[in-house]
């Protein structure tokens, strides 16, 4: 029986850096790109259609980045789909391959962020208005309209309520975060903070603080996907395979008045439940993930929303430690957005990097043991919620 699932033959990505520090994004897409086909072993001539992933620029921001690396007449599309636009330019990476349309694609994803930035074209409507409506017709205008921590910080709000918890559980996950990037070369912020320097930070909007949201930030990473056939006609190295990939948008119920569906627990569950009955691997099989930790309490929600936990449950398991090293599913490796960074067009690409360097073992101090399958989560309001199941096979 044949197999056709798409083969993550290199990965690439710079160092992540502060909102205003880096360097342009067309260098730093194109340089992304050249380390991942370095690391594929092949060289860009050999790409036949890329995919760009990013939303702070002007259209064809593919074409600038990757006519760096020469111009061969391919398709290049440009992709921009709010925070997971890095993931659903490898969606479509894998799905050309898988289709036959092309047995090498690109999947290059930049950010070049400024200090401050929320929104652009005031004078249009904004996409996330249905949104605002859900959560203000709900709490109210607050005092200073703090971006998207509302919807984060009125989920984290209802989540107490229901099932009474201790908010400050959700601090704990910035401290794991930095804990993780103090061994990732390439995240931003690798200094180690305190439970109570993180509780201590701003407040933002109902449980989250300053410290409890990702930062704005400059980067790049890249993906080369190639056909099985095509990895083994060409000696590329072939162990790591998309087993499972699905994409979710809202729901009519997204809007009917539940802060936690609202920021997309609905999508991330039925995103997850298409993407173990793809690839037959369930939760309980998964050791290493790199999901969508925008703010603390997105990624608390997250871990019942992949069924990592039973709904109810989360605090326990983050107080137990079951989302770090020696527990039963290692959270964000590289640091995670909190920490690591989130220029947005390259997040989902730099997740990928990392699930496949921790499959290879090639993550050096972040490490995972005997990782077999690995699953990453991106999610972007307004909405798309992409899920991947990566697993190591004999290649």
């Amino acid at each position: 029986m044949s197999d056709n699932r798409a083969v993550v033959a290199g990965v690439g990505m710079i160092p992540f850096a502060k909102a205003g520090r880096s360097d342009p994004f067309d260098a730093m897409g194109a340089e992304a790109a050249r380390r991942a086909l370095a690391d594929a072993g092949i060289g860009y001539s050999a790409v036949q259609r890329a995919y760009a992933g990013y939303i702070y620029g002007d259209s064809t921001g593919g074409q600038k980045a990757l006519y760096k690396l020469g111009r061969y007449g391919i398709p290049i599309m440009n992709v921009n789909n709010n925070c997971s636009s890095g993931s659903s330019a490898l969606l479509l990476a894998r799905e050309a391959v898988e289709c036959g349309l092309a047995d090498v694609v690109l999947a290059v994803g930049f950010e070049q962020m400024e200090p401050g930035v929320e929104g652009r074209w005031p004078e249009r409507p904004h996409p996330l208005e249905d949104f605002a409506k859900v959560v203000i017709g709900k709490y109210g205008m607050p005092e200073s309209l703090p971006g998207a921590a509302l919807f984060y910080g009125a989920a984290g709000n209802e989540y107490v309520e229901e099932f009474g918890i201790d908010p400050a559980v959700f601090a704990h996950i910035s401290v794991k975060a930095r804990r993780h990037a103090a061994n990732n070369p390439n995240a931003v912020f690798r200094d180690p903070l305190t439970l109570e320097e993180v509780l201590a930070s701003r407040q933002i909007y109902g449980p989250i603080t300053k410290l409890q949201c990702c930062p704005p930030t400059s980067g790049a990473a890249a993906v080369v996907v190639v056909s099985r056939e095509y990895a083994t006609r060409h000696g590329l190295r072939g162990d790591v395979v998309i087993a499972g990939q699905a994409m979710t948008t809202d729901y009519a119920n997204t809007f009917e008045g539940d802060m936690r569906k609202l920021v997309g627990y609905d999508l991330t569950a039925s995103a997850a439940k298409a993407v173990y009955e793809q690839s037959g691997i369930g939760p309980e099989d998964v050791r290493v993930a790199e999901v969508h930790d925008c703010f603390t309490v997105h990624e608390f929600l997250i871990y019942e929303g992949l069924g990592l936990t039973p709904k109810g449950t989360a605090e326990k398991f983050v107080l137990d430690g079951e989302n770090t090293y020696g527990g039963q599913v290692v959270i964000n490796p590289s640091g995670g957005l909190i920490a690591r960074g989130h220029p947005i067009g390259a997040t989902g690409l730099a997740q990928c990097a990392e699930l496949v360097w921790q499959l290879r073992g090639q993550a050096a101090g972040r490490q995972v043991d005997g990782v077999t399958t690995a699953l990453q989560h991106n999610m972007g309001m307004g909405s798309a919620c992409v899920v991947t199941m990566y697993q190591k096979v004999d290649g």
